[in-house]
């Protein structure tokens, strides 16, 4: 079964009711071994792919995860990446803002990290952080230096929202490639996966009591990822929510996006000119004439 990106894009202009999107669905995968060798062939050809990317030097690749906790972004980049050519990707993740950070707008420190052309640039959360939970806690608003009329103007999501869609169409112009990914996340899954970090020892680091706490605002969450996918998907830039409750099923999606995204910039190798040929030539018999 084919896996066609289009049916988890979220379209231009299209309003978002997640309780009408999928966390789980048929998967693409047969056994363990079956999603082993899909996984390895999208892996192999995504590498292939990447070294393209870097030769021609005309595009770049940036993808932002956004998800509730536990929903397997870490684990999805570590898969979906892992043949990678680590000097042509870097992996950025957005915590707390910093001290010098929060002087800035709420784009500027993401901005820093955007992918040069020829490579990809990986956001395991991303400035939509600042429509996502700072909805959901309005209160981090005042924290943020801005002038009390912006903290209290009812209109501040609409317009970061803008600001968003301005960047992305800017840097669409410029080059780069955005792909968006939401991993939904069901709060039942979420649970069962709480659970196993307490449970297993080895997962316990992955656990926080701020994790629980987050979760008691699972509704508010849904709603912000409601209006945010709604108003910042868009062709430049589009949004694919992705059933998360099946993680091997995920990463497949995942990778076929990606690999169809870069496919789409119709990329090829550097040509060579008559006269590079003769200079390669010339090269060729230097060497040759070593032996």
């Amino acid at each position: 079964m084919k896996i066609r990106a289009k049916d988890f894009q979220v379209h231009e202009g299209e309003r978002v009711k997640l309780a009408k999107w999928p966390t789980r669905i048929q998967p693409f995968y047969r056994s363990k071994e079956h999603y082993q060798t899909l996984l390895a062939e999208q892996v192999q050809e995504l590498s292939a792919l990447q070294n393209l990317l870097y030769a021609s030097n005309r595009h770049a690749l940036l993808i932002i995860f956004q998800a509730m906790d536990a929903a397997g972004k870490d684990g999805a980049i570590k898969h979906v990446m892992s043949g990678v050519n680590p000097q042509g990707c870097q992996v950025f993740s957005f915590k707390h803002p910093s001290a010098t950070e929060l002087e800035h707008d709420f784009l500027w420190r993401s901005a820093q990290c955007l992918p040069e052309r020829g490579r990809i640039g990986i956001f395991n959360r991303s400035y939509y952080e600042e429509v996502l939970i700072v909805r959901v806690h309005p209160e981090i608003l005042h924290s943020e230096g801005l002038p009390d009329r912006r903290t209290h103007n009812k209109t501040i999501w609409e317009e970061r929202y803008r600001s968003i869609r301005d960047l992305e169409n800017h840097l669409a112009r410029n080059g780069t490639r955005i792909v968006k990914f939401f991993l939904h996340l069901s709060r039942e899954e979420q649970r069962q996966r709480f659970l196993s970090r307490i449970d297993t020892p080895e997962k316990n680091w992955k656990f926080s009591q701020a994790d629980i706490e987050e979760r008691k605002f699972w509704k508010q969450y849904m709603h912000a990822y409601e209006a945010c996918l709604s108003a910042t998907s868009t062709e430049q830039a589009p949004w694919y929510a992705v059933p998360a409750d099946d993680k091997e099923n995920a990463r497949l999606i995942i990778a076929q996006v990606i690999l169809d995204t870069l496919k789409d910039l119709k990329m090829r190798y550097p040509g060579t000119d008559a006269q590079r040929r003769d200079e390669l030539l010339q090269i060729r018999q230097q060497l040759l004439a070593e032996q």
